[in-house]
């Protein structure tokens, strides 16, 4: 099971690195909605007690939203704005793809400090965690396009998910469904803002928003 567990991290690094390295926002969202199945299937690989049925609606529910309903949604809006590409980032393509590596590296020397058997969660599940929660950041405060901000927090969350279902034991079902329901709120609320954004600016450019006079 470590080794299922150990081929979705690595992919999960690939994906979060492809995500430093692409403008184009269309690849990017279905990027995420790949991570979001991927991530589905954690849990079932973590806990190995397949007969729950509580680990099947989670992981149900993590592959329908995350990998299905989000990128939905960010799709129909992205197809209502007038942008396909992240054009000019705060920081460039180039330096981000430098960034990542170094990030990852720093994060399995943060996680080496911690006081974590192995017994507890896999060894490149709390680096992995830690570096997805620093691309979503990156992406939030590097890009321009508020769609892309949004996919930065959805990569975050999808990085407080992975560590929290690596050292749960035990993870309530209500819990789980709450944060669930939270991220699909607050998508659901980004995604009207980018719209309307879109439809009194032509523009999804939250840079352009601070040139903005009352």
């Amino acid at each position: 099971m470590n080794n299922s567990v150990d081929t979705i991290m690595v992919f999960l690094v690939l994906t979060n690195l492809m995500l430093l390295g692409t403008s184009r926002l269309g690849t990017c969202i279905r990027v995420v909605a790949i991570q979001g199945i991927a991530l589905g299937l954690l849990p079932l690989f973590l806990h190995r007690n397949w007969g729950e049925i509580h680990l099947w609606l989670l992981a149900g529910a993590i592959m329908g939203l995350k990998g299905g309903v989000f990128p939905w949604l960010l799709s129909r809006t992205l197809r209502e704005s007038n942008d396909s590409r992240e054009d000019e980032p705060f920081v460039g393509y180039g330096l981000s793809v430098v960034t990542g590596p170094l990030a990852l590296a720093t994060c399995f020397w943060v996680s080496s400090r911690l006081p974590l058997s192995p017994q507890i969660a896999p060894s490149l599940v709390v680096p992995v965690a830690l570096f997805t929660i620093m691309v979503g950041l990156f992406l939030i405060v590097s890009r321009k396009k508020a769609l892309t901000q949004v996919l930065g927090y959805l990569v975050l969350e999808n990085g407080i998910y992975t560590f929290g279902v690596a050292l749960a034991q035990k993870q309530p079902l209500l819990v789980e469904m709450g944060i669930l329901l939270d991220v699909f709120a607050a998508v659901f609320v980004m995604g009207i803002i980018i719209f309307h954004i879109n439809r009194e600016f032509d523009h999804i450019d939250t840079d352009q928003l601070s040139s903005l006079r009352s």
